[in-house]
């Protein structure tokens, strides 16, 4: 082994301090995603619509089985109104436009469109 060799000695490892981790910061309610504001979807009664045609609009437009679209149709013509889907504005515009062109109920002579629907903030 020659003298050059035998003489490398290895420098020490300088240490480096290491800071602890800083602690979360609590998130803030700006920090937090914002739920969009839900709207309601509200079906107007007459009385140029029948209870048949309420039910099959539901069921179409909603999804609505025909035991809740009847039991809709009994508390919109009992009540006045009845809201039929809470959503997000954009989905309720579309479901109030789908109603105003669901056009006019077949059974009824006088019926000459659709039903009224409105929306409405939660």
């Amino acid at each position: 082994m020659s003298e050059a060799a035998s003489a490398a000695v290895a420098e020490p490892v300088e240490s480096v301090a290491v800071a602890p981790p800083a602690p979360a910061a609590k998130p803030t309610a700006r920090d937090q995603p914002q739920r969009q504001p839900r709207y309601h979807v509200v079906l107007w009664n007459d009385d140029d619509h029948t209870f048949d045609y309420v039910i099959a609009m539901l069921k179409q437009l909603f999804g609505h089985p025909p035991e809740t679209g009847f039991k809709l149709a009994k508390e919109v013509d009992a009540k006045g109104r009845v809201v039929v889907l809470t959503t997000t504005k954009e989905h309720a515009e579309l479901k109030r436009d789908q109603i105003h062109a669901f056009g006019a109920d077949k059974l009824i002579a006088r019926s000459k469109g659709s039903m009224s629907a409105s929306i409405e903030p939660e």
